[in-house]
């Protein structure tokens, strides 16, 4: 199983970003969760299949319908993984 940690800046807090990418990522049957942090960012921890992993990246790239996505950085992620995908 792979993991990885997402950080993703723009206009992303607000937008129903956070409840996109859970929709996304329980449909690739990854773990995880999303949350807005302080600074406007959102982190997203995934894991699950490399592919699918791959695959949530461009959604995350793509975003919301009403979010504007600037960055979106990929870092290892070592930690367990989760029974399900939550947004907090």
């Amino acid at each position: 199983m792979a993991a990885a940690r997402f950080m993703v800046e723009g206009h992303v807090q607000g937008v129903f970003f956070r409840a996109h990418t859970r929709q996304h990522a329980c449909r690739l049957g990854l773990t995880g969760m999303a949350r807005n942090l302080e600074d406007g960012r959102v982190q997203v921890i995934a894991h699950g299949d490399a592919a699918a992993l791959a695959e949530l990246e461009q959604c995350l790239q793509q975003g919301s319908p009403r979010s504007r996505v600037d960055r979106v950085t990929r870092h290892p992620h070592d930690g367990e993984a989760p029974d399900d995908f939550v947004t907090a």
